[in-house]
């Protein structure tokens, strides 16, 4: 990490600020960080993905299932090709298992063909309807009465943590200035600039994109626009041990009602099995609290769809918040007056789309007058610690461990996360400012013992880490103006 440049914020002008640092703003800001700009990415929490982005049911979707000729459907569509070859050349870890829907009545059964012709319509040409037999040969584990399904094979699983920490490393590795901790408070236009008034400082831009997930339609608003309004919908989850890993191989999904796509059952990348969503629309645009209802519900969904799989341990449960619009569609647009543009009402599909979001926004910006001179000289795009479970882990790794025998000495025994990899997660471009971004990049107190065993000894390796990075005054990220940079 290079040592942050020495002007004063209120000093500098950055040609964009990114607002935002989930996996869509990351995205963005790597884009943009490909052409001679000076970009600054903003996030008002201490870790890049650490809210809507970092509790997605984490699917690479093909898109099969978006509305044909949406923004939505094009970008998925889009985003899958891009996406799958982003993370073949930086190691994000991605399981192609495919995926099963399920029909368990007769109008579900009927509504089969219509889905397949949907997937048609939207480039998606690999879906078969299957009958009973084949879908328990696929799933022998389903509970009884299944009538029918249909194929997916496309559907991976894929780890939306590394997604996002990938795209923001390779943004801040082509120059782009990370501002962790600055929440955007209000905004000032101004004939030559946007200040943006954050908790952290005030940060200048002459052009903003507003990538700020369940706040977008608040920022949008003080720009002026009343297009589209944004409620959460939390979606409560059940994780299960690594041992009812065999009971599913691949994504397990229901038929699509009126209600919205369901309860599914999916294998994790990290060797877990998943049982969710639920979606309850919320009010409180912070609230990712587990509910007893929200449990039962589960449990009553899973005892239909997979009985065996309630018999098996459950790990965690945790809940995410998803950006509900009151706009069908993708909201990405540019008002070239105010120079300012956004991508807001962005779905769990982000994850899929991100990357084409990005790519289509940039188009927009160029339209709009954003001046896009593409660079010749970016770096290799970051290789990622693999934390996936279908691939070799250092702990495993004897040749790595020969070299590095920390990657030998376990820290985390439910999950073999060793002390080598915890180093290296706290000298990394973007380390972590607290022990749930240090989890999400290590896997470390995420398994059976949720941190019992070997929480004191992960946090006094992330307190030292934290003091040796904030020259020994204890202040983490979170406490502190973090800019990050390198050219």
């Amino acid at each position: 990490m290079s040592t942050p440049q020495t002007a004063p914020p209120d000093q500098r002008v950055a040609d964009v600020a990114v607002i935002g640092a989930g996996v869509v703003g990351s995205a963005i800001a790597r884009a943009l960080a490909g052409h001679r700009l000076d970009v600054v990415l903003l996030d008002a929490r201490c870790d890049v993905g650490d809210g809507t982005s970092k509790a997605n049911t984490a699917i690479l979707h093909t898109g099969f299932d978006a509305t044909p000729g949406t923004l939505e459907a094009r970008l998925v569509a889009e985003g899958y090709r891009l996406l799958k070859d982003y993370a073949d050349r930086t190691g994000i870890p991605y399981e192609p298992t495919g995926a099963l829907l399920v029909a368990w009545d007769d109008e579900q059964l009927a509504a089969l063909p219509g889905l397949k012709a949907k997937a048609e319509k939207n480039g998606y040409a690999e879906s078969e309807i299957v009958g009973p037999d084949e879908v328990y040969r696929q799933v022998p584990s389903l509970g009884p009465g299944a009538l029918g399904g249909l194929t997916v094979p496309g559907e991976s699983i894929i780890c939306t943590w590394t997604t996002t920490l990938a795209l923001a490393t390779d943004a801040v590795r082509r120059g782009v200035r990370l501002l962790r901790s600055h929440r955007v408070e209000s905004v000032t236009a101004g004939p030559d600039a946007t200040v943006l008034h954050t908790g952290g400082g005030d940060v200048r831009a002459r052009w903003v994109v507003n990538a700020a997930g369940l706040g977008g339609d608040v920022l949008d608003a003080q720009f002026g626009h009343d297009r589209f309004h944004l409620h959460p919908r939390r979606g409560e989850l059940l994780v299960y041990d690594k041992q009812a890993r065999p009971l599913v191989d691949r994504i397990v999904l229901p038929v699509p009602s009126k209600l919205g796509k369901g309860v599914l059952i999916s294998p994790t990348i990290y060797g877990n099995v998943m049982l969710g969503p639920t979606a309850e629309d919320m009010t409180d645009r912070a609230d990712t609290s587990t509910t007893e209802d929200g449990y039962a519900f589960l449990l009553e969904r899973g005892e239909r769809i997979m009985p065996r799989l309630l018999e098996e341990e459950v790990t965690a449960t945790y809940a995410g918040l998803r950006a509900a619009s009151d706009v069908s569609d993708y909201t990405i647009d540019v008002d070239a007056e105010r120079r300012y543009a956004v991508a807001g009402g962005i779905r769990s599909t982000g994850l899929t789309s991100s990357m084409a979001v990005a790519r289509h926004l940039l188009d927009l910006l160029g339209e709009a007058g954003l001046e896009l001179d593409e660079r010749t000289d970016l770096p290799d795009p970051p290789r990622m610690p693999n934390i996936g479970e279908a691939f070799t882990r250092p702990y495993a790794d004897a040749e790595r461990i020969a070299a590095d025998p920390e990657y030998g000495t376990i820290v985390c025994f439910c999950e073999r996360v060793t002390r080598g990899e915890i180093r290296d997660a706290l000298a990394s471009t973007i380390p972590p400012g607290d022990m749930d971004g240090l989890r999400r990049r290590t896997r470390a107190m995420n398994g059976r013992c949720q941190g019992f065993y070997c929480g004191a000894n992960v946090a006094g390796m992330l307190a030292d880490g934290l003091r040796a990075r904030n020259g020994g005054n204890g202040l983490g990220s979170a406490g502190a103006t973090d800019e990050e940079g390198e050219r």
